[in-house]
């Protein structure tokens, strides 16, 4: 947690603590409740719901396709009547597990907080996953109920005990009245320390593994939006800011997820998209006057130079939450003389800190090209040198470790993997490498697993890809580490040209060649029609290189 500098060994601009080697958060404390309290999401979060929201017909959420809302008077009924008849129908029990099959829709939320509320966790996947995929998450996982759609079951083992979320019965019991309906109460206590969620990561670097995070994870991240939003007293909160802002991101995702809570413990509304489509997203910024939605690096590409932007009033548009990879300058300064009135609130985190690890929070920290913003409030941090295993003091570059209350339990089904991420200490070790700088920004440079070892030197692939994306001809490019016999590896782009670019190889190695040292120059070539991302928006550099080594290339 953020330290207080009381020994004044703490610099108060950076967050550097000379004696431990740790980085504090330069923020204000969030109050959280006493870890003892027997507590659960669902029950933190409605308790702290704005008044005026519950009260009205306020709407919570929007389908950006059909148009039809859900307000949070709706949204608390339907939550209250779904636990009690979970409770009443299913015989679900605290820390029973519930796999989840579904696209984003408005019983998933719903779902969600039922669920959370009598301590069964959850265990949501990604619908378009290949069978052996959820095999795999249902091994980890060993849920003993399932809910789908009437689309997905199909995955699913035969005989599992699945429910249709789409289905007239599933349906019902969001409405059903029971005798002597109460608040929800939860028939088990839930503590904080109870497992609440089961998030999949995205598998960049190796097989899906399943991060378990508890009810105290994502209380502490509940707190701090309502922290951030309201201030330090919530009994005299302001009324809520009538933001509207897009989901982009399936809610199985940990950044879709986090979404979802944010919006509620804010008492925002939020629209989503049931499939992101580029255009489909332009209209509904358009249609539903959005104010702020999140996205990842390549999306900001693609709104810097499509045209198609150009046919929506994207007037609306006040900021947009950037996080999964670090964004460039250049792109950065060519979004703000395309949109100068909308600020890029950077962020970084992974499923296993709950997601968010830092970030900016106004115009003047958003001056900081390259960062990733200051620490999280809930959060300290240290830069250990990979070779050595030393803390690092500011500016130098080094693995980022993170400490603090969002962090998970641990990896479900592999003890193996948690010892060697999170140590005895509680330090999550990222993977990332990463500095600080003298005022308490943090900079990403890239995944230590990521780094191109070329001869004696490392390249980092973001820092070329932040190159060939400020050019003009390139709408897209990621780089990967390519063997090679004399230099180990040599660094290898995989380019996608605009339309009516007639750029070649040669010529793009020597754009980046006039830029970067020698030893960074780009060796290797390949057009190719689509970089492979996850849901994020993180390249799946995995696949370029099987792709790459495999010749077969015209897939891409």
């Amino acid at each position: 947690m953020a330290g207080t500098n009381s020994n004044g060994l703490i610099d108060p601009n950076s967050g550097f603590c000379s004696q431990t080697k740790t980085f504090h958060s330069v923020r204000p404390k969030i109050p959280l409740p006493p870890s003892s309290q027997p507590l659960s999401v669902t029950q933190f979060t409605l308790s702290i719901l704005h008044k005026s929201a519950t009260t009205t017909a306020a709407p919570f959420l929007m389908n950006a396709a059909t148009g039809r809302r859900l307000t949070y008077p709706e949204f608390l009924r339907q939550t209250n009547s779904l636990t009690l008849s979970l409770q009443k129908h299913y015989s679900l029990s605290k820390n029973d597990v519930a796999f989840i099959l579904s696209p984003s829709s408005f019983e998933i939320p719903v779902l969600y907080f039922s669920l959370l509320s009598l301590g069964v966790v959850v265990s949501p996947a990604n619908p378009l996953g290949s069978t052996s995929e959820i095999s795999h998450q249902l091994h980890l996982s060993k849920p003993s109920i399932a809910f789908a759609t009437s689309r997905t079951s199909h995955k699913l083992p035969p005989n599992f005990r699945t429910v249709l979320v789409d289905s007239p019965e599933f349906l019902s019991l969001l409405s059903t009245q029971h005798q002597n309906d109460v608040v929800i109460s939860p028939p088990a206590v839930v503590n904080q320390s109870d497992a609440a969620v089961i998030l999949y990561s995205s598998g960049t670097t190796g097989k899906v593994k399943g991060v378990l995070l508890t009810h105290r994870n994502i209380i502490s991240l509940v707190a701090s939006f309502h922290h951030v939003e309201y201030g330090a007293n919530p009994t005299e909160q302001p009324q809520p800011s009538g933001e509207v802002s897009l989901i982009t991101l399936p809610l199985f995702h940990v950044f879709g997820f986090l979404a979802l809570v944010r919006v509620v413990a804010v008492s925002e509304t939020a629209v989503f998209m049931e499939r992101f489509d580029f255009e489909t997203m332009l209209k509904t910024v358009d249609k539903y006057k959005l104010t702020s939605m999140p996205v990842s690096p390549p999306l900001v590409v693609a709104l810097t130079k499509s045209e198609l932007t150009k046919k929506y009033d994207l007037s609306s548009l006040q900021y947009l939450s950037c996080g999964g990879a670090p964004l460039g300058k250049e792109v950065t300064d060519k979004f703000k003389e395309k949109f100068p009135s909308v600020e890029i609130i950077q962020g970084y985190g992974l499923t296993e800190c709950g997601g968010l690890a830092s970030s900016m929070r106004d115009s003047e920290e958003t001056k900081r090209h390259g960062s990733v913003g200051r620490l999280h409030e809930l959060m300290e941090a240290k830069v250990v040198d990979p070779v050595t295993g030393d803390a690092l003091s500011p500016a130098q570059k080094g693995e980022l470790w993170l400490r603090g209350p969002t962090i998970m339990k641990g990896y479900i089904g592999d003890n193996k993997a948690t010892i060697e991420t999170v140590d005895s200490e509680g330090w999550l070790k990222t993977g990332d490498l990463c500095y600080f700088d003298s005022n308490g920004f943090l900079f990403i440079v890239d995944r230590l697993k990521e780094l191109i070892k070329y001869k004696a030197y490392q390249v980092p692939p973001a820092e070329l890809e932040h190159l060939l994306q400020s050019n003009p001809e390139i709408a897209d490019a990621a780089v990967i580490p390519y063997p090679d016999e004399e230099a180990g590896q040599i660094p290898m782009a995989f380019v996608v040209r605009k339309p009516g670019s007639s750029i070649n190889e040669a010529q793009l190695m020597d754009f980046i060649a006039k830029q970067v040292a020698p030893y960074k120059k780009i060796r290797r070539v390949a057009f190719v029609n689509s970089i492979p991302k996850s849901e994020a928006g993180k390249i799946l550099r995995r696949e370029l290189v099987n792709h790459a080594l495999s010749g077969n290339l015209s897939k891409l």
